[in-house]
């Protein structure tokens, strides 16, 4: 334990203030201003070790109106706030969750206005056909998460594409990343793997990812957001609790209690293997969709592939019930 203060606080690692939070895996307890400070360092040194901007690049963020993104537009807006020569505009894709998503986007809006940048909303009803509300009724038996995964990126990056985004920024943080490597492991999808951003190459058709939280824990976001006053939606989607995902949150989060560390050890690991993996598995080469026309490795991309098990699944209802 560090050093006690007044009334039985612990004080700052760094100065004599009282420490808001322990980081475990470095062993430091930090003051509010010394806890702010170094999340805020840490992005910037990310950011920067994504992306060189030159000057004229548009950067949209991937905002659903809860604490990753919302952190994440309010730091990359505050680093390059002396950068007049780069944009931000932010993009909201809205998936159709009737219980879920509309208090994501009041959220969302009122950051890009405090920011003073635009917001733009891109509908799955534009882009897919179907909310995910419908799509869960027509298919309730799949996890809606192999759903949402590919209609979310390809809608995303149409989004960032109608914008003229140079790149797109999302609120992934150190847990999501340690847990997008376990899962591809697992699953033994090295090719996926290798493929995990932020993205270094640029792909015709593809807007490159950035990821500025990628080493912060989702924890300090948290507190990050709660310490600086950012407003969010604090609310999980419905569907979530289906997915695989959740599985490997529970190892990692046992893996980090018993180990504090190893969720940043995970990704600095896979950071050293990472040229390595990209050497053997350079990016594919893409064609356009034969149906929609997106970029993609087959003759027909994913989410088209969702889209008409889902017209064949509803044709196959409509069938039955008119028997």
């Amino acid at each position: 334990m560090g050093p006690r203060g007044l009334r039985g606080t612990v004080d700052c690692s760094r100065c004599a203030s009282p420490a808001v939070t322990f980081l475990r895996y470095s062993g430091e307890h930090l003051c509010r201003d010394h806890f702010c400070e170094s999340v805020e360092r840490r992005v910037k040194r990310e950011l920067r070790s994504q992306v060189d901007l030159r000057g004229g690049e548009r950067i949209a963020v991937g905002m659903s109106g809860g604490k990753d993104s919302s952190v994440a537009a309010s730091l990359v807006s505050q680093i390059l706030a002396n950068r007049r020569d780069v944009e931000l505009v932010g993009v909201t894709v809205d998936e159709g969750i009737a219980s879920y998503r509309p208090q994501g986007i009041v959220f969302a809006q009122r950051l890009c206005g405090r920011l003073g940048i635009e917001h733009h909303i891109v509908k799955y009803e534009a882009t897919v056909g179907h909310t995910m509300d419908e799509v869960v009724q027509t298919d309730p038996g799949a996890i809606p998460c192999s759903y949402c995964g590919p209609f979310r990126r390809q809608a995303l990056n149409l989004a960032a594409r109608d914008v003229d985004a140079d790149f797109v920024a999302t609120g992934l943080n150190l847990d999501d990343t340690a847990q997008s490597i376990l899962m591809n492991i697992a699953r033994g999808d090295i090719e996926k793997l290798a493929r995990l951003g932020p993205h270094e190459q640029v792909q015709p058709g593809l807007v490159p990812r950035l990821q500025p939280l990628r080493m912060i824990p989702e924890k300090e976001v948290y507190l990050y957001a709660m310490l600086r006053g950012i407003a969010f939606y604090d609310a999980t989607c419905p569907y979530a609790e289906r997915a695989q995902r959740g599985r490997f949150r529970e190892i990692l989060n046992r893996l980090e209690a018993e180990s504090p560390g190893t969720r940043h050890a995970i990704v600095r690991g896979y950071d050293r293997i990472r040229p390595l993996l990209q050497a053997k598995y350079p990016p594919a080469r893409l064609q356009a969709c034969a149906r929609c026309g997106e970029p993609t490795v087959n003759e027909i991309c994913k989410a088209c592939e969702l889209r008409e098990r889902l017209a064949r699944m509803a044709a196959s209802t409509e069938s039955a019930a008119s028997d």
